[in-house]
């Protein structure tokens, strides 16, 4: 993921058209694609449910082409996919930006992007010994995802708190390391006054202007904003929009990382007592995450092939 932040903040060898939404009977479906010179060109479909009460997971599927034929090389199932690379971007800012190893860490939401934040988290921060997971209640879905977490991390404090349990929420937020939410809320999740300074902040889930998780103090306390592309974060998240915060006010975590190697002068950067990184997703990590479980498929043969699709 380092790599394809840094290309997209290069501004070079790459096309990422804005994505394009359409209108369905019960589902918002976002079109995006994306071509990265010498890794291929691919074109994701992902249906957000317009009902709350959908609890079913998003569809996604990406289009892989071939770049010799212009032909249609794969099509992937992308829900998982799309909640791991959102999640190693996550992972990739909090190592840049948090000052010290986390210890504990609190998500909101219980989707697939909540589940690879906490697994990604926990296996790249074995520093972190214990964390909360708050959904709108405690209902089958957080019941489920708390069981299959801890199966995988027996060795992790594990809890999980619905959001109007106020108290034990703000008690996990304020002593939350790192806080992760992945929602498609419309009011802020928690006050800014409820966040320790030296947090951490990795916030996904808003992709519209009307869609916001943390309120506009936090995101003033937090100096530069860091996120996944200032150009779409400029029109689609909508926590920043409130903010009233430009493209030209944020710093893209690409350019972090070539500051990090030494391809870059130091990065003047407002700071603040705490850190956010905002993504919106971006079809670069589509492309790049698709063509490596196709050529690792390949190479496995396994997957359904097709035989004289295009004749």
């Amino acid at each position: 993921m380092a790599s394809v932040f840094r290309r997209l903040s290069s501004e070079s060898d790459y096309s990422s058209p804005h994505r394009t939404t359409i209108a369905m009977a019960h589902h918002t479906t976002l079109f995006m694609p994306s071509r990265v010179r010498d890794v291929g060109t691919a074109i994701k479909v992902v249906s957000v449910p317009t009902s709350t009460d959908d609890k079913r997971c998003l569809p996604a599927s990406t289009v892989l082409m071939d770049e010799e034929t212009g032909c249609v090389k794969a099509i992937v199932n992308a829900s998982a996919l799309t909640a791991l690379r959102t999640a190693a971007g996550s992972v990739l800012a909090t190592r840049s930006l948090l000052s010290k190893l986390p210890t504990s860490l609190v998500a909101f939401g219980a989707g697939k992007q909540i589940e690879a934040h906490v697994d990604l988290h926990i296996r790249a921060f074995p520093s972190i010994k214990r964390f909360v997971i708050v959904n709108r209640s405690k209902n089958m879905r957080l019941e489920n995802l708390l069981s299959e977490l801890r199966r995988s991390h027996p060795h992790v404090a594990i809890e999980g708190l619905a959001s109007d349990d106020t108290t034990d929420v703000r008690s996990a937020v304020s002593q939350a390391s790192v806080i992760c939410t992945a929602t498609s809320s419309t009011r802020p999740l928690f006050p800014s006054e409820w966040v320790t300074p030296g947090t951490h902040l990795n916030l996904v889930g808003s992709f519209k202007p009307g869609m916001v998780e943390v309120d506009c103090d936090l995101i003033k306390r937090a100096g530069t904003i860091v996120v996944d592309s200032a150009e779409a974060c400029a029109v689609e998240a909508g926590e920043l929009i409130a903010s009233g915060l430009r493209a030209e006010d944020m710093i893209e975590i690409g350019r972090l990382v070539e500051d990090r190697q030494g391809e870059l002068g130091a990065i003047q950067m407002t700071k603040g007592d705490v850190t956010v990184f905002k993504s919106v997703g971006i079809g670069l990590q589509d492309v790049a995450i698709a063509r490596y479980v196709v050529s690792k498929a390949e190479s496995l043969a396994v997957g359904t092939v097709v035989e004289n699709f295009h004749v």
